[in-house]
């Protein structure tokens, strides 16, 4: 399966969005230069004040483009970076990926998925009430699907541009399920 990079963002600013731009930098075990969510340790500000010291396993936030689609179905319309994500992708089905699961973006980065993105009442906040139930679902086993994107982190850095093909490198040999980290 491939894709593509339909945009990249970062803000250097604990805002809820990000902004749009050409391309950004990954730094290994670190995340997007210049985010203010990169680090080796926590960096989500609710994180930050429980668990300070915790390892950072949501360096980089991907979220597939085809959730805007959805998302406009019923009524919001989004820019890339509006949920706080540093890559929209296109054609990869991100939710259905297993933890482990290694990504290169464009010719150089490599990250390895981690977890689900858990959505927050702050998609209400920022984008407008029931955004935040529209990213979710219910499967029909009954369990709360998440469809906020995954969060990742950096084995490998280097620019990543607007239009760059995604590959997926490695998955592993036993499917992990994804869990909100």
């Amino acid at each position: 399966m491939t894709g593509r990079i339909i945009a990249v963002a970062r803000d250097e600013a604990h805002r809820f969005g990000k902004q749009a731009c050409d391309s950004i930098e990954l730094v290994a075990g670190l995340g997007v230069a210049g985010d203010s969510h990169g680090g080796r340790t926590v960096q989500h500000l609710s994180r930050v004040a429980k668990t300070p010291e915790t390892l950072n396993v949501r360096q980089v936030h991907l979220i597939h483009s085809e959730l805007f689609s959805e998302l406009a179905d019923v009524g919001f319309t989004l820019v890339p970076g509006a949920l706080g994500e540093n890559v929209t992708t296109e054609g990869i089905d991100l939710l259905d990926l297993s933890r482990g699961t290694r990504l290169q973006l464009g010719d150089e980065a490599l990250v390895e998925v981690t977890g689900l993105r858990n959505p927050c009442r702050q998609i209400d906040d920022n984008i407008g009430k029931g955004a935040m139930a529209a990213t979710l679902d219910t499967a029909p086993d009954g369990s709360l699907v998440r469809k906020a994107g995954i969060m990742a982190v950096v084995v490998s850095g280097g620019e990543v541009r607007t239009g760059d093909p995604i590959m997926i490198e490695f998955v592993p040999p036993e499917r992990l399920p994804l869990e909100p980290v």
